[in-house]
């Protein structure tokens, strides 16, 4: 008899957006702010606001990530957009590797997995820290790896928020010994992408007081980390040092940080500036 599947219900409140130094005449704009149903998440309810009102049109990008686009064509002098959602998250068992690092090299997982094994201008890594790590290594498990790659990068690069900006690579993190979840992630991709390991980059929630009672909100994090394939996709998060458990809400993959952003658009008028984020997180159950 198969052990019982453990799970938690998250209510999730995602608020960003950008205040004009003036007005916009008009935008166009992308969210991703969505959760995704998987078999380790299920969606029950979802909903995005937007003000000033504007129609939306919902699909499916290139990765799968769930897109919001809309169109604002009336002057306005800020962009508020609001994303709820109510989510079970499920901790299934990890599925049994088949895969090592000997048989990943095989053209028929380099064909299918091409867009997760090329490097990146955010996870581009010099050559001599791909010889770095691969002198390390004295296993031949993927899951070895990257605890030996989170152990890396862990030790170099100490977490320290505001340190970096979205546009920050692997490597200027790596030179400047800080950064936050983003970039730890970027290192992780790129260290593993350079041992032929397929590795995407992932955003999400991540509700951080696991003593938090059932209905008490706390403030929650967007936060990112990382999905490996050994044989089937694995999630790991370099900033904890942990797999990813019943407090991550997966919202978007891609290759890196371009592909996953939670609000982008073009716009015409005044000069922008962020209004700030603001992730609220209730445990249900």
């Amino acid at each position: 008899m198969s052990d019982p599947i453990v799970t938690s219900r998250l209510s999730i409140r995602h608020v960003t957006g950008f205040i004009y130094d003036g007005f916009a005449e008009s935008s166009y704009n992308e969210a991703r702010m969505t959760p995704l149903t998987s078999n380790r998440q299920q969606v029950l309810e979802a909903k995005l606001r937007t003000g000033p009102n504007a129609s939306q049109m919902t699909y499916k990008d290139y990765f799968g990530t769930a897109v919001t686009a809309f169109d604002l064509h009336d002057r306005h002098s800020q962009l508020e957009v609001t994303a709820d959602a109510l989510v079970d998250v499920m901790l299934i068992p990890r599925e049994k590797p088949d895969r090592d690092l000997s048989n990943l090299s095989e053209p028929k997982v380099h064909d299918t997995y091409a867009e997760y094994l090329s490097s990146t201008t955010r996870t581009s890594l010099p050559e001599k820290l791909h010889k770095e790590l691969a002198s390390k290594i004295t296993s031949d498990d993927v899951d070895d790896l990257v605890q030996l790659v989170s152990t890396m990068v862990n030790d170099r690069v100490a977490y320290v928020p505001g340190s970096t900006h979205v546009t920050t690579t692997a490597y200027e993190s790596w030179a400047q010994k800080t950064g936050v979840c983003q970039d730890l992630s970027h290192l992780m991709i790129g260290f593993l992408r350079g041992q032929g390991v397929p590795a995407r980059y992932v955003s999400g929630y991540l509700h951080p007081d696991s003593e938090a009672s059932l209905g008490e909100t706390v403030t929650g994090q967007s936060h990112a980390w990382v999905e490996y394939f050994n044989g089937a996709w694995n999630g790991f998060d370099p900033t904890n040092g942990n797999d990813i458990g019943l407090s991550h809400v997966v919202v978007a993959k891609g290759r890196d940080y371009g592909d996953v952003p939670p609000l982008k658009g073009i716009y015409h008028g005044a000069p922008s500036r962020a209004l700030g984020v603001t992730v609220e997180i209730t445990r249900l159950s």
